[in-house]
């Protein structure tokens, strides 16, 4: 009986070496995202604790998350290199600088898109029409100068406008504020602020004033709808949590499917979200525009890699744009 029970016991101890163990993955998250009913998604996800669901389908415990609020892809960038963050979100442009920086080091790539919607640039001055209005009296303001989504966005339009060579020709112009701070000094009329390149619903709230006026639109300068922001994390994090990261992607799906079926109600968790004083219509209006889509699958985004890449900002690029997310997103339709 003793030498029959041994036997069993070097039998389980043989099958437990030769099985791998279930990996536990983080119980814990950090995730930033930036101002703006661009990260709509993330605020259902958020309120409705669909990431924490869907972890849990995945059958791991559900994560404890922090949720940050930052200001700037640059300021974003920084704090996931510095181990600040698990996940971020930010405009595809300061997405795709990281992924080409870290490509075959720490390799940070996107986990999902939040969606493509137009971005305006806007302004007080009657006296600009077009890009080449502007002068040394005038100030842009934008999230974070150079490196930002709005940044490259006004590089990609100056490009068009003055030459290839000309594609920093207005960035002397540009100051760094958050969406909130610019359309509160644009409005205001009292500060060096005569323009911004923003995001809804602050654009769309800066065009009720009659003294502000479009420039242009994001649609103008890319040909069409893209992608504006991407939530992205580093290469070890989805090697160590490829479960989370796949279900995030699940939670975000939901999220737009919410948003889609019921628009008021996702109007109403922005407002109490964002602590906004905008009315609900409004809200909603923006959330059913035809030209405003929730999806994880990304639209155009190559366009940004191959400008970044020809004006030097970044060493490296793809014709493929499966080389800038995980896996889980590799099965969409994307661009």
């Amino acid at each position: 009986m003793r030498a029959r029970l041994s036997l069993l016991v070097a039998a389980a101890t043989l099958l437990a070496l030769a099985t791998p163990a279930a990996r536990a993955e983080t119980d814990t998250l950090r995730i930033a995202q930036q101002f703006g009913i661009s990260y709509l998604p993330m605020i259902v996800a958020k309120q409705q604790k669909l990431i924490e669901a869907a972890v849990t389908e995945a059958g791991l415990p559900a994560p404890q998350i922090d949720w940050i609020q930052v200001s700037g892809g640059a300021a974003m960038n920084e704090a996931l290199l510095s181990g600040s963050l698990d996940v971020a979100a930010a405009g595809a442009p300061p997405a795709i600088t990281l992924w080409a920086k870290t490509r075959g080091s720490i390799d940070v790539k996107g986990i999902a898109s939040l969606g493509s919607m137009p971005i305006y640039l806007t302004t007080t001055n009657p006296q600009v029409k077009t890009l080449a209005d502007f002068t040394d009296k005038d100030r842009i303001a934008l999230p974070a100068v150079k490196v930002g989504f709005q940044a490259v966005l006004l590089q990609m339009a100056a490009a068009q406008a003055f030459g290839e060579d000309q594609a920093t020709k207005l960035d002397e112009l540009t100051v760094s504020m958050s969406h909130p701070d610019a359309t509160a000094a644009l409005l205001s009329g009292s500060t060096e602020v005569t323009a911004n390149f923003g995001a809804p619903p602050f654009q769309n709230q800066q065009l009720q004033d009659s003294r502000i006026h479009r420039v242009l639109s994001s649609f103008d300068v890319l040909g069409g709808p893209h992608t504006f922001n991407v939530v992205y994390a580093t290469g070890a994090f989805y090697a160590d949590n490829p479960k989370t990261v796949a279900a995030i992607v699940t939670a975000l799906d939901r999220a737009d499917q919410f948003i889609q079926a019921h628009p008021a109600e996702a109007a109403k968790l922005y407002i109490a979200a964002e602590s906004s004083k905008l009315p609900e219509a409004f809200v909603e209006a923006l959330i059913t525009a035809p030209d405003t889509r929730y999806t994880v699958a990304p639209e155009n985004i190559l366009k940004f890699v191959d400008f970044q890449h020809r004006i030097g900002q970044i060493a490296t690029t793809t014709t493929d744009w499966r080389d800038l997310f995980f896996p889980p997103l590799h099965d969409r339709q994307g661009s």
